[in-house]
């Protein structure tokens, strides 16, 4: 069954997959400098860049929808939508700043693992994204978001106990808890996510 959208306007769904395929970009980008860890000034900034053009995007999605008088759905399932794929590039950020701020040497695996996997549950996202007119085909890329997130919150349990089990400095450990802290929130927010488009599919089916 398609979402109930008549009349529609379809350039909100491009928009739509636009700002997640930015949030995609900078996951990578995390992603690819945890791997390498080498210049992270330079990838933290381009990071951040990435974060600027995602504000850039959720000002045009909001301006079209202030302008649009019959918009695809509920207006503030649109702000939750786009506001909810800002906080996950938000995220990814500040996981990118931790790592400079804290003047961490280099990435444990668990925090490799944990960027690789909001980088899933993103590409993820932006399937479901392209198929959001088409909610059953939707709901099973919604579905590996949650299985990600249930895998990432395994490897930061682990890694967190990890932490005291191997007789780790105390400042090694409030460090490492945060490090861990901001990329499970990040995780989690892209739950938040698909929770935001299982219930615009649920609203419109």
């Amino acid at each position: 069954m398609r979402l109930r959208l008549i009349p529609r306007d379809e350039h909100f769904f491009g928009m739509f997959v636009e700002d997640a395929e930015n949030v995609l970009k900078g996951a990578r980008l995390l992603e690819e400098m945890l791997r390498s860890y080498d210049d992270l000034d330079r990838r933290a900034s381009d990071i951040e860049g990435v974060e600027h053009r995602g504000d850039e995007l959720s000002h045009q999605i909001a301006n079209k929808l202030n302008s649009t008088f019959v918009t695809p759905f509920d207006r503030e399932d649109i702000h939750a939508l786009i506001s909810g794929l800002d906080d996950v590039l938000d995220g990814v950020e500040e996981a990118a700043d931790v790592f400079v701020l804290y003047n961490v040497e280099e990435p444990s695996a668990a925090a490799t693992k944990q960027a690789t996997i909001i980088v899933h549950q993103v590409e993820a996202l932006v399937a479901a994204l392209n198929e959001l007119q088409k909610p059953k085909a939707l709901q099973r890329h919604l579905i590996e978001v949650h299985r990600l997130e249930n895998e990432g919150d395994q490897i930061a349990r682990a890694a967190i106990a990890a932490l005291f089990h191997e007789k780790t400095k105390a400042t090694d450990i409030i460090k490492w808890k945060e490090v861990y802290g901001v990329l499970e929130e990040t995780i989690d927010r892209c739950e938040d996510v698909a929770d935001i488009l299982e219930r615009i599919v649920v609203k419109h089916s």
